[in-house]
């Protein structure tokens, strides 16, 4: 089961029941094909709509669609996040981040900041290389770097804190 809401404010429940998807309880008949990466083509009750996902964060669970020239943002809930709602807990509004700290260890490669810089959600911080791959961090939300704790070709174990904000 997934929940969204409209930018009305109506909520829309989309559920399974096996492989037949159910649109707020009630069975809905559709095709989804695949064009090329991220391009859809949908069809509803004989209607064709091209269908492109221009982002997705999976942090905050949002997609953004554009769906016939018309572009949407859509934000996803599963059970897990209806079911925190409803206790009172919002894990989005709990994420308040004060300092990055490094997801594995790693070799610094790159710092695109620098201390007094603001930074805009989804900014680079970090290029950190770990396992031959290299790994851009980025911000999840906005602020003000405050200082850098590491430079440029140090190494830095897992949970190290790279960044204060």
């Amino acid at each position: 089961m997934y929940r969204t809401e409209t930018a009305a404010g109506d909520q829309v429940e989309i559920s399974f029941e096996g492989n037949k998807p159910l649109f707020n309880g009630s069975p809905i008949n559709w095709s989804l094909i695949e064009e090329k990466s991220k391009r859809y083509l949908i069809s509803k009750d004989h209607k064709n709509f091209k269908c492109e996902v221009l982002s997705l964060d999976q942090l905050t669970k949002t997609v953004e669609i554009k769906i016939n020239k018309n572009i949407y943002t859509i934000s996803l809930k599963d059970k897990m996040d209806v079911l925190l709602e409803q206790m009172g807990i919002d894990m989005v509004a709990a994420n308040v981040v004060n300092d990055l700290k490094a997801p594995m260890p790693g070799l610094v490669l790159e710092i695109p900041v620098s201390v007094g810089q603001e930074i805009k959600k989804g900014d680079q911080l970090i290029i950190l290389e770990a396992m031959k791959m290299e790994n851009v961090l980025k911000a999840v939300g906005d602020g003000v770097v405050k200082s850098i704790e590491v430079g440029k070709g140090d190494s830095v174990e897992k949970n190290q804190v790279l960044i204060k904000f």
